[in-house]
Formats: C-alpha cells, structure tokens, sequence
C-alpha cells in the first residue's frame, strides 16, 4: 500500500514505550481475562485525542473525578498517539481503563486482549449510542460522490479507526475502487487531522466522523460552515466504547468502573452530585450533551461482519 503518515513511526513507538511502561498492573503473561488478586496503585486511562484543540485532561477531567471518588484509587490519563499503542498497553497488562474506537475495540478482543467494554457516549439518555463516517472534499471540488476518490490523494485516520478507515475501506470497494491501488492512501492520525488536511488541499478527498465535521471543527474555528462539502455517508457505526481490562484489577474495582459510567457519568448526576455546576457547563468526552451509557460486545457484531466483507489486514492483526 501506497501509504504516506503525517505522524513519525518514531512517535508511535515512544507512545508504545510510555504505555508499557506506565502504572504498577499484572505483566502481560495475564491474558485469560480472569480477574486479578489485587488491583494496581494507580489506575491507568489511555485514550488517543479526537481533536488536537482539546486535551485528553480536559474532556476527560469529569470522568476521572467520578472514578477516583468511586473507586478510591488514582487514575492517570496516557495520551497515545494512536490506537495500537492503547491496544498494546492494554495486551501488556499497564492500561486498565481505555477509549478504544468500535474496530480496534474488536482488533483488541478478538485477538485475546482480556477486555470487556462498558460504556459509550450518547446526546440522551434513551438514545442509542452511534454515529456515521462521512466522505468529504473541499466544498469547491467537482467530486460529487465516493467514485470520485478514485486516483485521487485520500486522507484516512489510522488503521484501526471505525469511522476513519475500516467503513470508509468498505464504502470505497462498494464504488468499485480497490483502497490500496486505486488511490493514494494517507493516514492523517486523527479525524480533525484528515479533516483539516482535506480543507487545505493536502488531501484531494478524505473521511473524518460526523460530529467532527459539523460541529467540532466549527466551533474550535478550525474549520468554517460550508468549507467541506460531505458527498459520502456510512450506516450507522456502533457507539465508541470505553472498555476495561478484565485481567488486572479485581472484580470489585471492575463492577464499581463499570457502575460509575452507566450510572454516575452523565449531565443529571454530575449536577446532583456537584461535579457539574450546571448541565451547560458539564464537560463530558466527544461533546456527549449527556453522558454514557451502557454496552456490551455484541453491539459490535456489525463491525465484525464488515471486516469479513473487507478482510482489512487491521482486522487479522495478532
């Protein structure tokens, strides 16, 4: 594959590096997902950022609130630079908490990561959680639709990314292009990353999820209404998961993870609790407008069913 990368393999490497080296966890021989005797000192959330703009510290400052107090441990947030280091750091046994996307949860799982997923985002609390891909172009290309990408520079995000490679992977073998010959592959490293790549003419055409380019984009000032022009929708993509590592920490601290995300990490309790102020003022991951709720694995079926159509190399990786 044709591939270009806007973030250094050195970079990805260090990531790879500070996760297996962070928090006090079981070492990586424990992998059968039974949980552990005793849990680490610290507890450790890793995560890659949607959007350079905001800090994983930022979005994630509530939810870690509601842990420390829920569990009575630390956590320490670790900002990856993509997702195979979360995956990696979870395989190693040194991440207990983690902010996967719905393909490199699956990626994790079905390749024996021990991890159980938990939570998703959602804008209402009888909502249920997803969202789309989108395929855009500069608002003044003359491509029209997805078969315009053929030959063409493609910005995607990574190759573990949902919404950025594996459905837009699909979308394009259903027009008829083949994604490794057809075009000129580039993996921005993040969807505001491929979004602004595409808006400066870096990339003739690119694929980023729906609320970066309506919303997130928008309001940071990066990018103005009307700059993207979106000439391709994906089906909905199962809500991204916040999963947990089922091999290192006890099943107290497990069910007590999982209790805070379903039942403490949204607007109506953090306000009742006094974490919020207010419900305008609740800052929560991915600009949910309400909190988490919850999930399990077989919400990710769907994904599995499009690594079978696409038999994307990232979905057999070991």
């Amino acid at each position: 594959m044709r591939t270009r990368l806007f973030s250094s393999l050195a970079a990805s490497a260090a990531a790879l590096i500070l996760l297996a080296g962070c928090g006090s966890s079981a070492d990586s021989s424990s992998s059968g997902g039974a949980a552990a005797d005793s849990d680490p000192d610290t507890l450790v959330f890793a995560s890659i950022p949607s959007e350079n703009a905001t800090s994983l510290e930022q979005q994630y400052a509530n939810v870690i609130k509601v842990i420390e107090e829920e569990t009575g441990k630390q956590v320490e947030v670790q900002n990856a630079t993509d997702y195979a280091a979360v995956i990696e750091g979870l395989r190693a046994g040194k991440v207990q908490i983690a902010g996967l996307g719905p393909f490199s949860y699956i990626t994790a799982k079905d390749s024996d990561v021990a991890i159980e997923p938990v939570a998703a985002v959602v804008d209402s609390p009888d909502e249920e959680p997803g969202y789309k891909s989108y395929g855009i172009v500069p608002a003044d290309s003359d491509i029209t639709d997805i078969s315009g990408f053929k030959d063409k520079n493609v910005c995607f995000v990574d190759p573990t990314s949902t919404s950025g490679y594996l459905y837009p992977t699909a979308g394009l073998e259903d027009a008829g292009i083949d994604p490794e010959s057809d075009i000129t592959p580039v993996m921005a490293g993040g969807h505001d990353a491929s979004a602004l790549a595409v808006a400066s003419g870096q990339c003739d055409a690119g694929f980023a999820f729906d609320a970066m380019v309506e919303e997130t984009l928008i309001k940071s000032g990066q990018l103005s209404e009307g700059q993207l022009k979106v000439v391709w929708e994906s089906e909905i993509i199962p809500g991204s998961p916040v999963a947990i590592s089922t091999d290192t920490m006890t099943q107290e601290t497990q069910d007590k993870i999982k209790a805070a995300f379903t039942e403490k990490i949204n607007v109506d309790a953090l306000v009742q609790d006094g974490v919020c102020t207010d419900a305008a003022s609740c800052v929560l991951p991915e600009e949910s407008k309400w909190g988490y709720t919850a999930v399990d694995d077989q919400l990710y079926d769907g994904v599995r069913k499009v690594c079978e159509i696409t038999k994307a190399e990232a979905c057999t990786a070991s």
